[in-house]
């Protein structure tokens, strides 16, 4: 085959790699319960890929391919191994066993399946709860340990260290690999739903790089709200992916065709989604019918006022402070808190805002917090108070390192200047 077709095939592969990589990843580690091991079999298998499809040829689904290929270098792995392990022998027998049919037969089934186990597999309640979002970004979405490290204020090593940690308690006390029972399912499902909305907020945010979205995070955050919503229908399950629903419905207006940042009250609202927004609000009717949820539909609430509104001037305000009371009284946090003054500012005025933002500033949590400096800024701003906005602006500039977010800064400096 050319080079040229080669090339293509590369191309095949990378995107193959972006989609399904962590389906094949989970599907993987279902069959041989190692996350090391599967890990290095999948990426084996990509290179047999590439070095076989030019002349065999791609494969008409090229998935089963790919998992069944590197199951076979795990096997190979594994009697390389058992040359100087005896303890790996019978592994290496037990995977030899295991029928290519029955394989097949399930993967296609068991696919969703194996997200939703590896999932509760990384949160699992035996694990340390920082654990939990470091191994979920790593394993189940597929981010470095760079990017988990910037998003969540650590070191890469730190973070690096916390996963290798994880994956040895899950090997070494044989955590199972497998969705909870109904029984379980109450104290599991908790961490679950707070790793979901962890990925989509850095999905939606992104907390560094060259764009304000990264789209592969919030399109993955809300795939596996569905998948859990199908599985285990609660109320809050529901309104956590209608919240998801709602935020990336503004997705299109919120970046200029250049990237610049745009915020909420300058966004050309005929470009939301609004199939997103209408399946957004029926699910929020759902959960808040039930009268049994909690932070998640409440925080989806707020989110229902914003997309029903014409333009920020038409915003329901009132009704917005009103729900963050709500949320503060079940899920008090300082980020709640700021987000209530910022309501409250465009109810009565910047004067009662900036009152409100100081008060949470006060209290220490959010000094390194660029967003409540960004705030504050803009408080200042809208009252003429020029010299103490831009103070504001650049501690916000100086705590951000989102490109959009810290080319948006700069240009209300330049303003106020």
């Amino acid at each position: 085959m050319s080079e040229h077709s080669t090339e293509q095939i590369r191309e095949l592969l990378d995107s193959l790699y972006r989609v399904e990589s962590r389906r094949i990843l989970a599907t993987l580690i279902r069959l041989l319960g190692d996350f090391d091991l599967a890990e290095e079999a999948m990426h084996e298998a990509f290179a047999a890929a590439l070095s076989a499809w030019p002349a065999s040829g791609v494969p008409g689904n090229p998935r089963p391919w790919l998992i069944s290929t590197a199951r076979f270098k795990a096997i190979d792995t594994l009697r390389r191994r058992a040359r100087f392990d005896a303890s790996q022998d019978e592994l290496v027998r037990y995977l030899e066993a295991q029928s290519s049919s029955a394989e097949r037969s399930n993967e296609e089934d068991s696919l969703e399946d194996d997200r939703l186990r590896l999932i509760f597999t990384c949160c699992h309640p035996s694990l340390p709860p920082e654990a939990h979002v470091a191994l979920t970004l790593r394993e189940v979405c597929g981010l470095t340990t760079e990017e988990i490290a910037k998003a969540f204020l650590t070191t890469p090593r730190t973070l690096a260290q916390r996963i290798v940690r994880a994956k040895a308690r899950i090997r070494d006390t044989r955590i199972p690999y497998e969705v909870p029972t109904p029984k379980e399912l109450p104290e599991r499902l908790g961490a679950v739903l707070q790793v979901v909305y962890l990925v989509f907020n850095e999905g939606y945010s992104a907390a560094a790089g060259t764009e304000v979205t990264r789209t592969e995070l919030t399109g993955e955050a809300i795939r596996l709200g569905r998948l859990l919503a199908e599985f285990q229908p609660e109320p809050e399950v529901i309104g956590l992916l209608a919240l998801m629903l709602l935020q990336a419905s503004r997705h299109a207006a919120r970046t200029s065709p250049t990237g610049e940042l745009i915020l909420l009250e300058h966004q050309d609202r005929s470009l939301w989604n609004r199939e997103q927004i209408a399946e957004g609000l029926a699910l929020l009717e759902r959960a808040l019918k039930s009268r049994r949820f909690g932070s998640y539909t409440l925080q989806a609430a707020i989110a229902a006022v914003h997309a029903e509104a014409e333009s920020v001037a038409a915003t329901d305000w009132r009704q917005i402070v009103a729900l963050y009371d709500q949320l503060a009284r079940i899920q008090p946090s300082p980020v709640v808190q700021l987000n209530r003054a910022v309501a409250i500012a465009m109810c009565d005025g910047p004067e009662a805002g900036l009152a409100q933002i100081d008060a949470v500033l006060e209290h220490g949590e959010l000094a390194d917090y660029y967003l409540a400096h960004s705030a504050r800024a803009d408080m200042y701003r809208r009252l003429g108070r020029s010299a103490e906005a831009r103070s504001s602006y650049e501690k916000a500039l100086a705590l951000t390192q989102q490109e959009p977010e810290r080319q948006f800064l700069q240009e209300r400096i330049r303003q106020l200047k």
